[in-house]
């Protein structure tokens, strides 16, 4: 059997020193465009225009639980991602779970979710770097892989309400879609060091109108 790519993951979380991620200047940071909205609605609705409107609106439901200050839960989570797939329930998964192409194993224990629910009430600790919380939340949910499908649009959602939290959104977001992996902690950082870039790039712009 592979490795549990979430086991590794865990480990290397604990490694990373998230506290070196760069500081970003004050929120609120509003784009000229709203490059969330405008990937669903661009390259995501030239594949699959039912799925793009499911992100819309599960984006929606998203900033408005940012709004409220409401912190990330299995919970919410769970309500958004009923939204994502367009389904009436969704529940976490039940057994190990596996992607790109069968190569990953994300396994299971009677701790999976408790340490899951601890892991996104991180992601508001204001002693992290916001854009280092962002990035983490975004992995944690990568490598969580709490539901059977649709992960990776949940992890955007969820880097997406972080930062919405706090003020910020970002005017493009398509260079966060690459793929990551679990033992990479060098990866996680650039990470974080992308995103505070995309929030620099976007008040920079949205500045010089």
């Amino acid at each position: 059997m592979s490795d549990d790519v979430l086991a590794v993951w865990c480990k290397v979380r604990e490694q990373v020193d998230w506290s070196s991620a760069a500081s970003v200047g004050p929120a609120p940071v509003r784009p000229a465009v709203d490059g969330l909205a405008t990937w669903f609605d661009g390259p995501v609705r030239l594949r699959d225009p039912d799925r793009a409107g499911r992100l819309l609106a599960a984006m929606a439901l998203s900033r408005g639980t940012a709004s409220r200050g409401e912190p990330l839960t299995p919970t919410l989570l769970a309500g958004w991602q009923k939204v994502v797939l367009g389904v009436n329930e969704v529940g976490l998964r039940q057994g190990d779970a596996f992607a790109k192409g069968g190569r990953e194993r994300y396994g299971l224990t009677p701790h999976t979710w408790q340490d899951f629910a601890a892991c996104l009430h991180q992601s508001a600790d204001p002693s992290v770097p916001l854009t280092a919380r962002a990035a983490r939340a975004y992995l944690d949910v990568a490598f969580f892989h709490p539901y059977p499908d649709g992960n990776a649009r949940l992890a955007l959602l969820v880097l997406a309400h972080v930062l919405e939290r706090e003020g910020v959104r970002l005017d493009e977001v398509g260079p966060l879609q690459t793929t990551r992996y679990a033992d990479d902690p060098d990866g996680a950082l650039d990470l974080a060091a992308l995103v505070t870039v995309l929030i620099r790039a976007t008040h920079r712009r949205a500045t010089a109108r």
